[in-house]
């Protein structure tokens, strides 16, 4: 057995399973025995699958013995984020409302990963039902930034972006209603995609804002990526929001060169607010695209200084509305104090949602009452309109548009959860695209003097993942270092 399997990318593994390189079941062994000897400092995993994990390894080795045919994903170690419903452990959303709650199903996306022959080892952490910048909402546990242990690894999906900077998972399976897969994968230092609006199916995932949710992989290539999203993308009867448009194979996408590609560099985007060494690394970023052939064109999204008030008007007012399920009769904790209808609503819903998650509902709340629908609601969702317009006008002058994912590298824990408003300003960059639905991803761009990874963020039209991973995957090829991994404790 080698131990370094976990070093190794998803790709490389399911092709050693495939060619009998290596068993699945030694392969999970490696991941198993990495997380034991990591995971205690970094706390991204919530959930351990180990004998689940090897049970599934061994049959998917009977298979091969046996001569039957291997998915594409066939033995490639996942993680799962905890708003992720399956039959097997726990559904909690990091939160203490669904701290005991048990989903008799597996969402779609869980489903495709398990049909196409992933190994799971478990569920990771998360901001509070997916409410967070930083993974420290949530009520299960810390999860630290790998490349260091005093910063936040980004969130919501923190501990999707944690297992796989640290090599504990090979892909884990994340959410994203504004930032919540790009900015940990940038934080982190992995690669992150938000696809289309409706490419992935949201059946089985807890709900937040239901206009603004994605789900996407993350990992640590952007090969990977294009791996993962032919397994997850595709129509489900069971959502009607997915998209019925065929589903190219991202792999074969890779290929093409970009020569003649326009990335366009939006104005708004490279501010004085953008920390110094950040906007270094994106101009390092940007010169070698243009060394590739591809041409960079001024651009201007005016509409961003509207993303975040629009942002968050129409999630929180989601928000309101779609955690009104969760009141202590069909789901979520009931107050064992309460004694009237009245009661239980209040008591378990205090008891059971923490500071930020009761914060947007509230605030939702407020946008949804009286003249505030008009005057918030019905404003906000006009604004969202104009900021759709503007992206399709500005992707009539390029095929990409390229910037940082964040404004700044990980940050301290605690400097920013007492102050919202600048916990909010972290996914300045990366609203946008879940407004206007198109694709995004992050793909790491290099190193701050500290150590810590600065995230490249490219968006593309609707529908075109398939250029944004190209440009993506010729960038990754040619930039000129690898990350690597996170020294170990």
């Amino acid at each position: 057995m080698s131990a370094l399997w976990y070093q190794k990318t998803a790709k490389e593994i399911r092709d050693a399973v495939h060619t009998g390189e290596a068993t699945a079941l030694d392969i999970v062994n490696s991941f198993i025995a990495h997380r034991e000897a990591t995971d205690g400092t970094i706390g991204a995993f919530t959930q351990c699958w180990d004998d689940e994990a090897r049970e599934t390894a061994r049959s998917i080795d009977e298979k091969r013995q046996q001569g039957q045919p291997l998915g594409p994903l066939a033995g490639v170690p996942v993680s799962l984020k905890e708003s992720f419903c399956t039959r097997l452990g726990k559904t909690t959303g990091a939160s203490r409302i669904l701290e005991n709650f048990q989903c008799p199903y597996d969402g779609t996306a869980v489903t495709r990963l398990a049909q196409a022959d992933a190994v799971f080892l478990g569920k990771v952490n998360m901001d509070e039902l997916a409410m967070g910048s930083s993974t420290e909402s949530s009520v299960l546990q810390r999860t630290v930034n790998p490349w260091n242990h005093d910063r936040v690894p980004g969130g919501s999906s923190g501990g999707s972006a944690a297992s796989v900077a640290m090599g504990c998972s090979a892909l884990s399976l994340g959410s994203d209603t504004g930032s919540s897969i790009r900015q940990p994968a940038s934080f982190s230092g992995c690669v992150g995609v938000k696809p289309t609006y409706g490419r992935i199916s949201r059946f089985g995932i807890i709900g937040l804002a239901p206009s603004l949710d994605h789900a996407g992989p993350l990992t640590r290539t952007v090969e990977d990526a294009a791996l993962a999203l032919n397994v997850l993308c595709g129509e489900d009867p069971a959502d009607s929001t997915s998209s019925d448009k065929p589903v190219p194979d991202f792999l074969q996408g890779l290929s093409q060169d970009i020569k003649g590609l326009k990335i366009g560099v939006a104005e708004e985007y490279m501010t004085d607010e953008v920390d110094e060494e950040v906007r270094g690394k994106i101009t390092e970023a940007l010169d070698c695209l243009s060394s590739l052939g591809a041409e960079l064109v001024k651009i201007s999204l005016p509409g961003t200084a509207y993303d975040a008030a629009a942002y968050t008007v129409i999630s929180t007012a989601e928000i309101s509305a779609t955690l009104a399920r969760l009141d202590g009769v069909r789901y979520g904790m009931r107050d064992p104090e309460a004694r009237t209808v009245q009661d239980m609503y209040v008591m378990s819903k205090s008891a059971g949602f923490g500071p930020e998650v009761q914060r947007r509902i509230l605030l939702g709340t407020h946008f949804l009452s009286g003249k505030n629908i008009q005057n918030c609601f019905v404003k906000a969702q006009q604004a969202r309109s104009l900021i759709i317009r503007e992206f399709e006008e500005v992707f009539t002058q390029c095929d990409v548009i390229a910037g940082p994912t964040t404004p700044s590298v990980a940050f301290p824990f605690g400097s920013k959860s007492d102050n919202p408003v600048e916990m909010y300003r972290c996914d300045r960059f990366t609203l946008g695209a879940n407004l206007a639905t198109h694709p995004a991803l992050s793909v790491p761009c290099g190193m701050t003097e500290a150590g810590l990874p600065v995230g490249l963020q490219l968006q593309a039209r609707r529908y075109d993942e398939e250029t944004l991973l190209r440009v993506a995957f010729h960038y990754e090829q040619n930039r000129g270092f690898d990350l690597g991994f996170p020294p170990i404790s």
